[in-house]
């Protein structure tokens, strides 16, 4: 797929197939992330992947406590059998180039995903849950113990559903100047 094509084509992806995605999918999307920009080289964010199906009600529940029970989906995460959590660690220079580095690590993967064929959704909440004593509990027991601050989440999967067309876009987006 022509890159430009593909950027534009990409879409979020709320449904998914129950059907667990190949690992070298999953490799593919993951290293991906790990070749976006990061504030002078630094690599600061790091990657978490969850596949079991216990892990990921477990988190989605946890997304549900801190959105006061706004957030509450028929199924956790649409249904992705995967998801992935995009922190930063305390290598970034600063909290703002930290979050940077991570949303360009998770756009990294979104764009990777979608020229895999895969569907994926990019989510919010990580910064909240993992700020909270159950958060940083779940860290521990997969035995994360580097002090790391959420920043966004990726539901990853075969997609389930037709891609959504896009809206058009906006007049005054972009402005050249000569």
């Amino acid at each position: 797929m022509d890159a430009l094509e593909m950027l534009k084509t990409r879409r979020s992806i709320r449904k998914f197939k129950n059907e667990q995605i190949k690992d070298d999918e999953l490799k593919a999307v993951i290293e991906a992330g790990t070749y976006a920009p990061t504030a002078m080289g630094f690599q600061s964010p790091f990657i978490l992947t969850l596949q079991k199906k216990e892990d990921i009600e477990e988190l989605y529940q946890l997304r549900i406590e801190v959105s006061h029970g706004i957030e509450q989906n028929s199924v956790p995460f649409y249904g992705a059998p995967t998801v992935i959590i995009v922190f930063y660690t305390k290598i970034a220079i600063s909290d703002f180039l930290g979050t940077l580095d991570a949303a360009a690590v998770t756009t990294n993967m979104l764009n990777a995903a979608h020229a895999l064929g895969l569907g994926s959704v990019w989510m919010n909440r990580p910064k909240e849950i993992f700020s909270t004593i159950e958060g940083k509990a779940l860290l521990e027991k997969w035995g994360i113990t580097e002090e790391l601050v959420g920043v966004s989440s990726i539901a990853l999967g075969y997609p389930d559903c037709e891609n959504p067309t896009p809206r058009p876009r906006r007049d005054g987006y972009y402005k050249i100047i000569k």
